[in-house]
């Protein structure tokens, strides 16, 4: 009888602690992403525009980039997996994206920021999924890459 519940143990276990850990580390990742942009306010404009107004002023262009790779925890891989069996939204998932999102947003500003630049035109997202290959631990992974054209006007 020990043996079955020395097997069956671990399971509930892991998924506590990586829901608790998960959780946690999420939540102040939030958070410093939430103080960095409050920092960044109104320090460098962004767009999607594609073409610079008044380029004439424009003293230099230079392409900026930013990324961030955010792997998911324990607790949402395993409920992403069972979300597959019966298909829908993974919501689980949801908050992984937009902390990689803003993160790589926020790295590419800030490089902008260090060269001196006021604005960022023509700013594009990129996406990729990095999934584990082994069949026991299928880890997942998300890659946000944010690129655009960092401007110094003189």
């Amino acid at each position: 009888m020990w043996e079955f519940w020395l097997g069956v143990a671990p399971v509930p276990v892991l998924l506590v602690l990586g829901y608790s850990v998960g959780s946690w580390r999420e939540r102040r990742h939030l958070a410093q992403l939430a103080a960095r942009e409050q920092e960044m306010a109104g320090q460098v404009a962004c767009t999607n525009l594609r073409h610079i107004t008044a380029p004439q002023e424009v003293r230099q262009a230079t392409l900026v980039m930013g990324q961030a790779v955010i792997a998911s925890d324990y607790f949402k891989t395993f409920a992403a997996h069972l979300r597959n069996i019966v298909g829908g939204e993974v919501k689980a998932f949801e908050t992984l994206m937009e902390r990689a999102r803003r993160e790589a947003i926020l790295r590419m500003l800030e490089e902008a920021r260090a060269l001196g630049a006021c604005e960022v035109w023509n700013m594009r997202l990129g996406t990729s999924s990095i999934t584990g290959t082994q069949q026991k631990n299928p880890a997942v992974s998300v890659e946000v890459f944010a690129f655009g054209t960092a401007v110094v006007r003189g």
